[in-house]
């Protein structure tokens, strides 16, 4: 059998996401850009859902390797910073929002604690750290959605209805995000004890 490391395979598997698109993304497809039988790629990826989550991992790699927010920082510069680099993230790969809401989250609950406590020790409730930050996540990927879902069709439209501009329309709906979040902010305290475990349940959807 033909041996190619896994991390080849994944920038392959990249690079053919980003020619065909996620329909396009098949072990068959795959195997026959490395030269090597479909059958090869079992060893690295067991299932098709198996490839695609690691597609999903190394896709987010900028952003999940992005510097943490550090004690001192401005909460709402730092908020409005990582969710555009989550968006930014997600538009480097042609369908990177369907493949990210399509995979099994692996996000790194020690980088989210970070990014938790931070926070919330900035002065925002806990419990609205948490939702700010998964509400954040959940506008981000579907503003992303649309946008390369977006077939340019806009010319054919009336002129009196305005062309979509989707950077600026996630702009403004990230700022009044962060208006509402700050209407809950208090002035900054110690940090808890511990974010609890079931407040991070859905944690690993948090960018």
């Amino acid at each position: 059998m033909t041996k190619i490391r896994r991390e080849i395979v994944v920038a392959e598997a990249l690079a053919l996401l980003d020619e065909a698109g996620l329909d396009g993304v098949s072990t068959r497809q795959l195997a026959k850009r490395l030269g090597v039988e479909q059958p090869t790629l079992y060893h690295y990826f067991r299932t098709k859902k198996d490839l695609l989550a690691a597609l999903a991992q190394a896709a987010m790699a900028p952003h999940a390797t992005a510097p943490l927010p550090a004690p001192g920082d401005d909460w709402r510069a730092w908020f409005l910073d990582n969710t555009r680099n989550f968006r930014h993230t997600l538009l480097m790969y042609r369908d990177g929002a369907r493949l990210h809401a399509g995979s099994a989250p692996t996000g790194d609950l020690d980088r989210i604690r970070h990014k938790m406590a931070f926070l919330v020790a900035s002065g925002l409730p806990e419990r609205d750290a948490q939702m700010a930050m998964l509400t954040a996540s959940r506008f981000t990927v579907g503003s992303v959605l649309e946008e390369q879902a977006d077939t340019g069709s806009g010319a054919d439209l009336p002129p009196d209805i305005p062309t979509i501009d989707h950077e600026s329309a996630f702009e403004a709906g990230l700022s009044l995000i962060l208006v509402g979040l700050s209407d809950t902010s208090r002035p900054a305290g110690p940090i808890p004890c511990e974010i609890r475990r079931s407040d991070l349940r859905s944690a690993t959807s948090i960018p």
